[in-house]
Protein backbone atom coordinates (compact mmCIF):
# COMPACT_ATOMS: atom_id res chain seq x y z
CA UNK A 1 0.00 0.00 0.00
CA UNK A 2 2.99 2.18 0.15
CA UNK A 3 2.30 5.09 -2.49
CA UNK A 4 6.18 6.17 -2.76
CA UNK A 5 9.01 4.25 -2.86
CA UNK A 6 10.82 6.11 0.28
CA UNK A 7 11.63 4.07 2.87
CA UNK A 8 9.75 5.12 6.04
CA UNK A 9 12.37 4.15 8.28
CA UNK A 10 13.29 5.71 10.90
CA UNK A 11 9.39 7.02 11.27
CA UNK A 12 10.45 10.78 10.98
CA UNK A 13 6.52 12.04 10.85
CA UNK A 14 5.74 9.86 14.13
CA UNK A 15 9.58 11.03 15.72
CA UNK A 16 8.35 14.95 15.04
CA UNK A 17 4.72 14.49 16.45
CA UNK A 18 5.63 12.55 19.91
CA UNK A 19 9.30 13.53 20.71
CA UNK A 20 8.00 17.21 21.77
CA UNK A 21 5.05 15.39 23.45
CA UNK A 22 7.61 13.39 25.31
CA UNK A 23 9.71 16.10 26.17
CA UNK A 24 6.76 18.26 27.32
CA UNK A 25 5.48 15.79 29.62
CA UNK A 26 9.30 14.96 30.82
CA UNK A 27 9.66 19.27 31.83
CA UNK A 28 6.04 18.93 33.36
CA UNK A 29 6.88 15.73 35.34
CA UNK A 30 10.49 17.19 36.83
CA UNK A 31 9.84 20.93 36.56
CA UNK A 32 9.67 22.94 39.39
CA UNK A 33 9.82 26.87 39.86
CA UNK A 34 12.98 25.69 42.18
CA UNK A 35 15.41 24.09 39.11
CA UNK A 36 13.88 26.57 36.68
CA UNK A 37 17.40 26.86 34.84
CA UNK A 38 17.29 23.02 34.42
CA UNK A 39 13.55 23.27 32.85
CA UNK A 40 14.69 25.86 30.24
CA UNK A 41 17.60 24.17 29.08
CA UNK A 42 15.54 20.68 28.80
CA UNK A 43 12.89 22.58 26.98
CA UNK A 44 15.51 24.12 24.23
CA UNK A 45 17.11 20.52 24.11
CA UNK A 46 13.83 19.18 23.67
CA UNK A 47 12.73 21.65 20.73
CA UNK A 48 15.89 21.76 19.24
CA UNK A 49 15.40 17.33 18.78
CA UNK A 50 12.38 17.87 17.89
CA UNK A 51 13.35 20.09 14.77
CA UNK A 52 15.53 17.10 13.74
CA UNK A 53 13.33 14.54 12.45
CA UNK A 54 12.07 17.38 10.53
CA UNK A 55 14.98 17.99 8.13
CA UNK A 56 14.95 14.81 6.39
CA UNK A 57 11.50 15.13 5.56
CA UNK A 58 12.52 18.12 3.24
CA UNK A 59 15.54 16.81 2.23
CA UNK A 60 14.45 13.58 1.02
CA UNK A 61 11.03 14.67 -0.28
CA UNK A 62 10.91 13.56 -3.86
CA UNK A 63 9.16 16.72 -6.03
CA UNK A 64 7.94 15.07 -8.73
CA UNK A 65 6.09 12.12 -6.68
CA UNK A 66 2.56 12.23 -6.33
CA UNK A 67 0.33 10.95 -3.67
CA UNK A 68 1.74 10.79 -0.03
CA UNK A 69 5.09 10.68 1.49
CA UNK A 70 6.47 9.04 4.34
CA UNK A 71 3.63 7.31 4.58
CA UNK A 72 3.30 4.95 8.02
CA UNK A 73 0.48 3.04 8.98
CA UNK A 74 -0.51 1.18 12.03
CA UNK A 75 -3.98 -0.42 13.04
CA UNK A 76 -4.95 2.01 16.18
CA UNK A 77 -8.79 0.80 16.86
CA UNK A 78 -9.52 -2.40 14.48
CA UNK A 79 -13.05 -2.48 15.50
CA UNK A 80 -14.13 0.88 13.92
CA UNK A 81 -11.35 0.61 10.96
CA UNK A 82 -9.67 2.96 12.75
CA UNK A 83 -5.88 3.52 11.67
CA UNK A 84 -3.06 5.56 12.64
CA UNK A 85 -2.07 6.86 9.32
CA UNK A 86 0.74 9.83 8.55
CA UNK A 87 1.96 11.43 5.80
CA UNK A 88 2.72 14.54 3.97
CA UNK A 89 2.61 15.79 0.85
CA UNK A 90 3.78 19.00 -0.66
CA UNK A 91 0.60 20.81 1.11
CA UNK A 92 1.86 20.05 4.36
CA UNK A 93 5.21 19.29 3.78
CA UNK A 94 6.43 22.72 5.28
CA UNK A 95 4.11 23.22 8.31
CA UNK A 96 5.90 20.74 10.08
CA UNK A 97 9.67 22.13 9.83
CA UNK A 98 8.25 25.27 10.47
CA UNK A 99 5.72 24.69 13.85
CA UNK A 100 9.42 22.75 15.03
CA UNK A 101 11.62 25.86 14.43
CA UNK A 102 8.84 28.28 16.05
CA UNK A 103 8.45 26.09 18.84
CA UNK A 104 12.65 26.45 19.42
CA UNK A 105 11.88 30.33 19.07
CA UNK A 106 9.35 30.68 21.54
CA UNK A 107 11.35 28.79 24.49
CA UNK A 108 14.19 30.82 23.78
CA UNK A 109 12.16 33.97 23.60
CA UNK A 110 10.75 33.20 27.20
CA UNK A 111 13.93 32.34 28.46
CA UNK A 112 14.11 35.57 30.67
CA UNK A 113 10.82 36.97 30.82
CA UNK A 114 8.83 33.35 32.08
CA UNK A 115 9.65 32.94 35.96
CA UNK A 116 6.62 31.54 37.37
CA UNK A 117 5.53 28.13 36.42
CA UNK A 118 8.10 27.81 34.13
CA UNK A 119 8.10 24.07 33.33
CA UNK A 120 4.18 24.55 32.89
CA UNK A 121 4.80 27.43 30.39
CA UNK A 122 7.55 25.14 28.40
CA UNK A 123 5.94 21.62 28.70
CA UNK A 124 2.50 22.86 27.28
CA UNK A 125 4.21 24.85 24.02
CA UNK A 126 6.23 21.47 23.51
CA UNK A 127 3.17 19.04 23.65
CA UNK A 128 1.04 22.17 21.39
CA UNK A 129 4.09 21.69 18.86
CA UNK A 130 3.31 17.99 18.68
CA UNK A 131 -0.06 18.14 18.12
CA UNK A 132 0.00 20.85 15.60
CA UNK A 133 2.43 18.84 13.54
CA UNK A 134 -0.19 15.73 14.23
CA UNK A 135 -2.44 17.87 12.53
CA UNK A 136 -0.83 18.36 9.61
CA UNK A 137 0.36 14.50 9.15
CA UNK A 138 -2.81 13.33 9.79
CA UNK A 139 -4.38 10.53 7.38
CA UNK A 140 -6.94 9.30 9.16
CA UNK A 141 -9.90 11.54 9.88
CA UNK A 142 -10.63 10.44 13.57
CA UNK A 143 -6.62 10.70 14.45
CA UNK A 144 -6.91 14.47 12.84
CA UNK A 145 -10.01 15.27 14.69
CA UNK A 146 -7.78 13.48 18.26
CA UNK A 147 -4.96 16.38 17.10
CA UNK A 148 -6.98 19.56 16.05
CA UNK A 149 -9.17 19.37 19.09
CA UNK A 150 -5.93 18.77 21.66
CA UNK A 151 -4.04 21.71 20.60
CA UNK A 152 -7.07 23.73 22.50
CA UNK A 153 -5.87 22.83 25.63
CA UNK A 154 -2.69 23.74 25.89
CA UNK A 155 -3.26 26.77 23.91
CA UNK A 156 -6.19 27.06 26.64
CA UNK A 157 -3.81 27.13 29.49
CA UNK A 158 -1.12 29.29 28.04
CA UNK A 159 -3.60 32.19 27.94
CA UNK A 160 -5.78 31.32 30.88
CA UNK A 161 -2.33 31.13 33.09
CA UNK A 162 -0.15 32.96 31.67
CA UNK A 163 -2.07 35.82 29.82
CA UNK A 164 -2.82 39.79 30.13
CA UNK A 165 -5.31 40.63 33.02
CA UNK A 166 -8.38 39.87 31.15
CA UNK A 167 -7.13 36.01 30.28
CA UNK A 168 -9.74 34.16 31.34
CA UNK A 169 -12.65 35.66 29.43
CA UNK A 170 -10.08 35.39 26.37
CA UNK A 171 -9.03 31.88 27.16
CA UNK A 172 -13.15 30.91 27.06
CA UNK A 173 -13.87 33.11 24.14
CA UNK A 174 -11.33 31.43 22.19
CA UNK A 175 -11.69 27.89 23.50
CA UNK A 176 -16.07 28.14 23.13
CA UNK A 177 -15.22 29.60 19.62
CA UNK A 178 -12.87 26.81 17.96
CA UNK A 179 -14.77 23.62 19.93
CA UNK A 180 -17.93 24.67 18.96
CA UNK A 181 -16.94 25.23 15.41
CA UNK A 182 -15.46 21.67 15.44
CA UNK A 183 -18.07 19.88 16.77
CA UNK A 184 -19.99 19.85 13.17
CA UNK A 185 -16.63 18.57 11.90
CA UNK A 186 -17.24 15.82 14.02
CA UNK A 187 -20.63 14.96 12.72
CA UNK A 188 -19.45 15.29 9.41
CA UNK A 189 -16.45 12.77 9.45
CA UNK A 190 -19.14 10.26 11.04
CA UNK A 191 -21.18 10.88 8.37
CA UNK A 192 -18.08 10.10 5.89
CA UNK A 193 -17.79 6.85 8.20
CA UNK A 194 -20.81 5.51 7.58
CA UNK A 195 -21.15 6.29 3.50
CA UNK A 196 -17.22 4.64 3.10
CA UNK A 197 -16.80 2.67 5.71
CA UNK A 198 -13.26 3.58 6.49
CA UNK A 199 -11.91 6.78 8.22
CA UNK A 200 -8.83 7.58 5.67
CA UNK A 201 -9.11 10.68 4.40
CA UNK A 202 -7.48 9.55 0.96
CA UNK A 203 -10.75 7.06 0.54
CA UNK A 204 -12.91 10.06 1.35
CA UNK A 205 -11.14 11.82 -1.20
CA UNK A 206 -12.83 9.39 -3.79
CA UNK A 207 -16.31 9.05 -2.25
CA UNK A 208 -19.17 10.06 -4.49
CA UNK A 209 -21.47 12.05 -3.05
CA UNK A 210 -24.26 13.93 -4.02
CA UNK A 211 -24.31 17.74 -4.36
CA UNK A 212 -27.12 17.81 -0.85
CA UNK A 213 -24.28 15.90 0.66
CA UNK A 214 -21.72 17.89 -0.27
CA UNK A 215 -22.71 20.99 0.57
CA UNK A 216 -24.03 19.90 4.10
CA UNK A 217 -20.54 18.63 4.46
CA UNK A 218 -18.52 21.65 3.01
CA UNK A 219 -20.69 23.87 5.80
CA UNK A 220 -19.85 21.37 8.52
CA UNK A 221 -16.23 21.24 7.51
CA UNK A 222 -16.29 24.96 7.15
CA UNK A 223 -17.56 26.02 10.55
CA UNK A 224 -14.88 24.29 11.95
CA UNK A 225 -12.05 25.44 9.76
CA UNK A 226 -13.35 29.18 9.12
CA UNK A 227 -13.06 29.52 13.31
CA UNK A 228 -9.87 28.68 13.39
CA UNK A 229 -8.35 30.51 10.18
CA UNK A 230 -10.55 32.96 11.11
CA UNK A 231 -12.61 34.09 8.70
CA UNK A 232 -14.64 37.37 8.65
CA UNK A 233 -17.29 37.53 10.53
CA UNK A 234 -16.25 34.34 13.27
CA UNK A 235 -13.07 36.10 13.73
CA UNK A 236 -13.79 37.85 16.87
CA UNK A 237 -11.94 36.03 19.52
CA UNK A 238 -8.32 36.31 17.73
CA UNK A 239 -7.70 39.62 18.67
CA UNK A 240 -8.90 39.07 22.26
CA UNK A 241 -6.83 35.99 22.43
CA UNK A 242 -3.67 37.90 21.06
CA UNK A 243 -4.23 40.63 23.55
CA UNK A 244 -4.30 38.66 26.37
CA UNK A 245 -1.77 35.81 25.16
CA UNK A 246 1.69 36.03 26.45
CA UNK A 247 3.84 36.24 23.51
CA UNK A 248 5.22 32.99 23.19
CA UNK A 249 1.14 32.10 23.16
CA UNK A 250 0.75 34.64 20.48
CA UNK A 251 3.81 33.62 18.24
CA UNK A 252 2.48 30.40 17.98
CA UNK A 253 -1.39 30.93 17.86
CA UNK A 254 -0.15 33.32 14.43
CA UNK A 255 2.19 31.25 12.80
CA UNK A 256 0.84 28.22 13.07
CA UNK A 257 -2.51 27.80 14.72
CA UNK A 258 -4.07 29.42 12.21
CA UNK A 259 -3.03 27.82 9.47
CA UNK A 260 -4.50 24.55 10.48
CA UNK A 261 -8.00 26.14 9.74
CA UNK A 262 -6.36 26.73 5.83
CA UNK A 263 -4.62 23.33 5.73
CA UNK A 264 -7.91 21.68 6.78
CA UNK A 265 -9.63 23.51 3.68
CA UNK A 266 -6.76 21.85 1.19
CA UNK A 267 -7.00 18.37 2.80
CA UNK A 268 -10.72 18.32 3.72
CA UNK A 269 -13.06 20.60 2.25
CA UNK A 270 -11.75 20.96 -1.55
CA UNK A 271 -10.91 16.92 -2.02
CA UNK A 272 -13.86 15.78 -0.27
CA UNK A 273 -16.34 17.85 -1.49
CA UNK A 274 -15.67 19.77 -4.81
CA UNK A 275 -19.05 20.27 -6.39
CA UNK A 276 -20.13 21.91 -3.25
CA UNK A 277 -16.60 23.72 -3.05
CA UNK A 278 -17.31 25.04 -6.42
CA UNK A 279 -20.62 26.18 -5.52
CA UNK A 280 -19.90 28.28 -3.21
CA UNK A 281 -16.29 29.36 -3.83
CA UNK A 282 -18.02 33.03 -4.71
CA UNK A 283 -19.24 32.90 -0.61
CA UNK A 284 -16.02 32.22 0.63
CA UNK A 285 -14.15 35.04 -1.93
CA UNK A 286 -16.69 37.46 -0.53
CA UNK A 287 -16.11 37.00 3.00
CA UNK A 288 -12.06 36.77 2.11
CA UNK A 289 -12.26 40.37 0.36
CA UNK A 290 -14.11 41.69 3.37
CA UNK A 291 -11.19 40.17 5.74
CA UNK A 292 -8.74 41.77 3.58
CA UNK A 293 -10.46 45.32 3.04
CA UNK A 294 -12.54 45.50 5.79
CA UNK A 295 -10.29 44.00 8.64
CA UNK A 296 -7.12 46.43 6.88
CA UNK A 297 -9.63 49.10 7.99
CA UNK A 298 -9.89 47.61 11.25
CA UNK A 299 -6.38 47.77 11.79
CA UNK A 300 -5.72 51.19 10.90
CA UNK A 301 -7.34 52.51 14.02
CA UNK A 302 -5.98 50.08 16.23
CA UNK A 303 -4.27 51.94 19.86
CA UNK A 304 -2.81 48.92 20.94
CA UNK A 305 0.35 47.13 19.07
CA UNK A 306 -1.00 43.68 19.67
CA UNK A 307 -4.34 44.51 18.23
CA UNK A 308 -2.79 45.71 15.05
CA UNK A 309 -0.91 42.87 14.50
CA UNK A 310 -3.98 40.49 15.11
CA UNK A 311 -6.10 42.45 12.88
CA UNK A 312 -3.11 42.31 10.70
CA UNK A 313 -3.39 38.37 10.85
CA UNK A 314 -6.70 38.25 10.02
CA UNK A 315 -6.50 40.17 6.96
CA UNK A 316 -3.54 38.06 5.68
CA UNK A 317 -4.77 34.80 6.20
CA UNK A 318 -8.08 36.51 3.85
CA UNK A 319 -5.46 36.31 1.00
CA UNK A 320 -4.81 32.18 1.91
CA UNK A 321 -8.71 31.79 1.59
CA UNK A 322 -9.23 33.85 -1.33
CA UNK A 323 -6.11 31.99 -2.86
CA UNK A 324 -7.46 28.87 -2.20
CA UNK A 325 -11.19 29.10 -3.84
CA UNK A 326 -10.06 30.75 -7.38
CA UNK A 327 -9.03 27.45 -7.93
CA UNK A 328 -6.04 28.36 -10.34
CA UNK A 329 -2.19 27.16 -9.84
CA UNK A 330 -1.11 30.79 -8.33
CA UNK A 331 -4.05 31.22 -6.43
CA UNK A 332 -3.40 27.73 -4.39
CA UNK A 333 0.09 28.20 -4.82
CA UNK A 334 0.09 31.57 -3.95
CA UNK A 335 -2.20 31.02 -0.54
CA UNK A 336 0.16 28.03 0.62
CA UNK A 337 3.43 30.73 0.34
CA UNK A 338 1.30 33.51 1.87
CA UNK A 339 0.55 30.96 5.04
CA UNK A 340 4.37 29.65 5.47
CA UNK A 341 5.30 33.55 5.07
CA UNK A 342 2.70 34.43 7.61
CA UNK A 343 4.15 32.10 10.18
CA UNK A 344 7.83 33.54 10.13
CA UNK A 345 6.49 37.57 9.70
CA UNK A 346 3.79 37.72 12.08
CA UNK A 347 6.01 35.55 14.61
CA UNK A 348 8.36 37.98 14.03
CA UNK A 349 5.66 40.82 14.67
CA UNK A 350 4.82 39.41 17.75
CA UNK A 351 8.28 38.94 19.20
CA UNK A 352 9.51 42.62 18.53
CA UNK A 353 6.16 43.57 20.34
CA UNK A 354 6.78 41.26 23.39
CA UNK A 355 10.97 42.81 23.13
CA UNK A 356 8.91 46.39 23.97
CA UNK A 357 6.40 44.88 26.25
CA UNK A 358 9.26 43.30 28.14
CA UNK A 359 10.65 46.51 28.74
CA UNK A 360 7.67 49.00 29.24
CA UNK A 361 4.95 46.83 30.30
CA UNK A 362 2.74 48.58 27.30
CA UNK A 363 1.18 47.87 24.60
CA UNK A 364 -0.15 50.87 23.64
CA UNK A 365 1.25 52.83 20.38
CA UNK A 366 1.00 56.20 22.10
CA UNK A 367 3.20 55.12 24.72
CA UNK A 368 6.04 54.95 22.70
CA UNK A 369 7.77 57.24 20.02
CA UNK A 370 11.50 57.69 18.82
CA UNK A 371 12.50 53.94 20.04
CA UNK A 372 15.09 53.80 17.38
CA UNK A 373 17.31 56.66 19.12
CA UNK A 374 17.59 54.07 21.98
CA UNK A 375 17.05 50.89 20.38
CA UNK A 376 18.86 51.29 16.80
CA UNK A 377 19.48 47.51 16.54
CA UNK A 378 15.46 46.49 17.48
CA UNK A 379 14.44 49.56 15.26
CA UNK A 380 16.09 48.24 12.34
CA UNK A 381 14.32 44.65 12.91
CA UNK A 382 10.61 46.24 13.85
CA UNK A 383 11.43 48.25 10.15
CA UNK A 384 12.45 44.66 8.27
CA UNK A 385 9.43 42.93 9.45
CA UNK A 386 7.30 46.09 9.53
CA UNK A 387 7.78 46.00 5.57
CA UNK A 388 7.62 42.08 5.09
CA UNK A 389 3.89 42.52 6.67
CA UNK A 390 2.96 45.15 4.40
CA UNK A 391 4.37 42.60 1.17
CA UNK A 392 7.81 44.72 0.28
CA UNK A 393 9.14 42.83 -2.27
CA UNK A 394 12.16 40.73 -1.79
CA UNK A 395 10.65 39.69 1.60
CA UNK A 396 8.41 36.60 2.19
CA UNK A 397 4.91 38.59 2.25
CA UNK A 398 5.25 39.75 -1.17
CA UNK A 399 5.58 36.46 -3.08
CA UNK A 400 2.58 34.81 -1.17
CA UNK A 401 0.53 38.34 -1.90
CA UNK A 402 1.99 38.67 -5.14
CA UNK A 403 0.95 35.36 -6.72
CA UNK A 404 -2.46 35.28 -5.18
CA UNK A 405 -3.18 38.84 -6.62
CA UNK A 406 -2.09 37.37 -9.62
CA UNK A 407 -4.74 33.66 -9.65
CA UNK A 408 -7.08 36.55 -8.51
CA UNK A 409 -6.38 38.78 -11.54
CA UNK A 410 -6.71 35.59 -14.00
CA UNK A 411 -9.86 34.31 -11.95
CA UNK A 412 -11.83 38.01 -12.70
CA UNK A 413 -9.80 41.40 -13.16
CA UNK A 414 -12.10 42.88 -10.32
CA UNK A 415 -11.39 40.15 -7.41
CA UNK A 416 -7.84 40.93 -8.50
CA UNK A 417 -8.09 45.00 -8.06
CA UNK A 418 -9.72 44.51 -4.73
CA UNK A 419 -7.25 42.10 -3.31
CA UNK A 420 -4.64 44.34 -4.57
CA UNK A 421 -5.89 47.21 -2.77
CA UNK A 422 -5.32 45.43 0.58
CA UNK A 423 -1.14 45.99 -0.48
CA UNK A 424 -2.01 49.44 -0.13
CA UNK A 425 -3.64 48.90 3.86
CA UNK A 426 -1.36 46.63 4.44
CA UNK A 427 1.40 49.22 3.70
CA UNK A 428 -0.94 51.71 5.71
CA UNK A 429 -1.12 50.14 9.16
CA UNK A 430 1.93 48.46 8.98
CA UNK A 431 3.83 51.70 8.21
CA UNK A 432 1.42 53.85 10.40
CA UNK A 433 2.66 51.93 13.49
CA UNK A 434 6.35 52.23 12.66
CA UNK A 435 6.28 55.77 12.33
CA UNK A 436 4.73 56.12 15.72
CA UNK A 437 6.35 53.39 17.81
CA UNK A 438 9.76 53.71 15.93
CA UNK A 439 10.90 57.19 14.30
CA UNK A 440 10.38 60.59 15.57
CA UNK A 441 11.58 62.05 18.90
CA UNK A 442 11.74 60.80 21.93
CA UNK A 443 8.20 61.19 23.20
CA UNK A 444 8.55 59.75 26.93
CA UNK A 445 10.93 59.17 29.64
CA UNK A 446 10.35 55.20 29.48
CA UNK A 447 11.51 54.93 25.63
CA UNK A 448 15.16 57.28 26.80
CA UNK A 449 15.68 54.15 29.17
CA UNK A 450 15.47 51.55 26.51
CA UNK A 451 18.33 49.31 26.19
CA UNK A 452 18.76 47.66 22.94
CA UNK A 453 18.50 43.76 22.43
CA UNK A 454 20.19 41.47 24.14
CA UNK A 455 22.57 38.84 22.64
CA UNK A 456 19.24 36.46 22.50
CA UNK A 457 16.97 38.45 21.25
CA UNK A 458 19.11 39.84 19.02
CA UNK A 459 20.00 35.55 18.07
CA UNK A 460 15.93 34.84 17.89
CA UNK A 461 15.33 37.86 14.94
CA UNK A 462 18.21 37.60 13.04
CA UNK A 463 17.05 33.83 12.39
CA UNK A 464 13.90 35.36 11.50
CA UNK A 465 14.93 37.94 9.53
CA UNK A 466 17.37 35.72 8.07
CA UNK A 467 14.03 32.90 6.79
CA UNK A 468 11.94 36.16 6.00
CA UNK A 469 14.84 37.44 3.19
CA UNK A 470 15.78 34.09 2.02
CA UNK A 471 12.08 32.93 1.08
CA UNK A 472 11.38 36.31 -0.14
CA UNK A 473 14.64 36.23 -2.60
CA UNK A 474 14.73 33.08 -3.36
CA UNK A 475 11.46 31.22 -3.37
CA UNK A 476 12.22 28.49 -5.38
CA UNK A 477 12.96 25.67 -3.00
CA UNK A 478 9.39 25.65 -1.54
CA UNK A 479 7.28 26.65 -4.77
CA UNK A 480 8.75 23.12 -6.25
CA UNK A 481 7.55 21.51 -3.63
CA UNK A 482 4.03 22.90 -3.82
CA UNK A 483 3.84 22.42 -7.36
CA UNK A 484 2.69 18.34 -7.90
CA UNK A 485 0.56 18.38 -4.86
CA UNK A 486 -1.21 21.77 -6.06
CA UNK A 487 -1.83 20.65 -9.68
CA UNK A 488 -2.72 17.17 -8.12
CA UNK A 489 -5.60 18.95 -6.02
CA UNK A 490 -6.74 21.08 -8.77
CA UNK A 491 -7.02 18.09 -11.40
CA UNK A 492 -8.96 15.76 -8.52
CA UNK A 493 -11.11 19.56 -7.60
CA UNK A 494 -12.07 19.77 -11.47
CA UNK A 495 -13.83 16.64 -11.96
CA UNK A 496 -17.53 15.99 -10.37
CA UNK A 497 -18.00 13.73 -7.66
CA UNK A 498 -21.75 13.64 -7.91
CA UNK A 499 -22.95 10.10 -8.63
CA UNK A 500 -24.19 10.38 -12.25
Amino acid sequence: MMQSTISTFPPYLSLAIWLPILFGVLVLAVGRDKNAGMVRMLSLVGAIVSLLPTIPLITNFDNAAHGMQFFEEAAWIDRFNIFYRLGVDGLSLWFVPLTAFITIIVVLAAWEVIQERVAQYMGSFLILSGLMIGVFCALDGLLFYFFFEATLIPMFIIIGVFGGPNRVYAAFKFFLYTFFGSLLTLVAIIYLYNASGSFNILDWHLLPLTMKEQILIFCAFFMAFAVKVPMWPVHTWLPDAHVEAPTGGSVVLAAIMLKLGAYGFLRFSLPITPDASQYLAPVVIVLSLIAVIYIGLVALVQKDMKKLVAYSSIAHMGFVTLGFFMFNDLGVQGGLMQAISHGFVSGAMFLCIGVLYDRVHSREIAAYGGVVNTMPKFAAFAVLFSMANAGLPATSGFIGEFMVILGAVEFNFWTGLASGTALILGAAYSLWMVKRVIFGPVANKHVAELVDLNGREFAILSVLAIATLAMGLYPAPIAETLQVSVTDLLQHVAVSKVPQ
